[in-house]
């Protein structure tokens, strides 16, 4: 505790002890400044737009069919209503169920049986699909072994992904398709015959209610729900995607703790 204070009183007197910390910062104040940081965001926007075709041209049909652009690649020109943030660069826009956010995609494997979370990992982008097969690398590297059966809904569902699961010998259940309120199993979605995917999605429809798919629910959804709801974790306090990717660790260890102190 004596550590804590003397670091708050290093940074008050660093940083002035009356500041709340949302003030606006002082290049909004001045015109040339100003046009400054706008010309820095429009070259950043242009050079994450050459980037990303870059990474284009490289695709397969499938994962930019997933990123949205029906199989062709970007124009290697920023799109019209691109945006930059000012206070947190690095953040996102993310469509969510309650609409956008400006903010980070944090991802959590977590045991079926006590609710411990075994992997996490937050990026910057918006859909969930190449975060699979790292999170579950992850839970080898942290548990030593990997894990026998996955569960994971249709954000994550591909070809790649679940080619990568029969790889490493992973009894996989990955949704293809949005499942509805009080149906058995999820929709096949556009699952091409004969692929992996229509395969999956036959896989789990089969085995109905007793299909373990619907594990992940009383699974993995519960835990979002007590770190956010129950600890009231709302927001990150930290800027930057290195930064952030830290603190969600500490959110997950913290939830870690309880669940172990909870277990005895």
């Amino acid at each position: 505790m004596k550590k804590a204070a003397a670091q708050d009183a290093a940074e008050d007197r660093q940083h002035g002890g009356d500041r709340r910390g949302d003030e606006l910062p002082d290049w909004v104040a001045n015109k040339e400044r100003r046009l400054a940081k706008i010309r820095e965001a429009k070259a950043a926007l242009e050079a994450e737009a050459q980037a990303a075709a870059g990474q284009g041209a490289g695709e397969d049909s499938e994962v930019a069919a997933k990123r949205g652009r029906k199989g062709q690649p970007p124009s290697g020109v920023p799109e019209d209503n691109a945006q930059r943030n000012f206070t947190d660069p690095e953040s996102r826009i993310m469509k969510t169920k309650d609409g956008f956010i400006q903010g980070y995609n944090a991802q959590a494997a977590v045991d079926a049986e006590h609710q411990i979370i075994v992997s996490c990992d937050l990026t910057n982008q918006g859909t969930d699909s190449a975060q699979l097969l790292p999170l579950i690398d992850q839970i080898k590297a942290n548990t030593e072994v990997l894990p026998k059966q996955v569960s994971a809904d249709a954000g994550y569902a591909s070809d790649a992904n679940l080619k990568g699961l029969e790889e490493r010998e992973i009894d996989g259940f990955v949704a293809a398709g949005r499942q509805k309120h009080g149906t058995a199993a999820p929709a096949a979605g556009k699952a091409k015959e004969g692929s992996r995917l229509a395969a999956m999605a036959q896989k789990i429809a089969g085995q109905g209610y007793d299909s373990p798919y619907r594990l992940r629910k009383q699974t993995v959804e519960p835990v979002f729900g007590q770190i956010k709801q129950a600890r009231g974790f709302r927001q990150f306090l930290l800027r930057g995607l290195d930064k952030v990717k830290q603190e969600w660790v500490l959110v997950c260890t913290a939830h870690n703790l309880l669940k172990l102190t909870a277990f005895g």
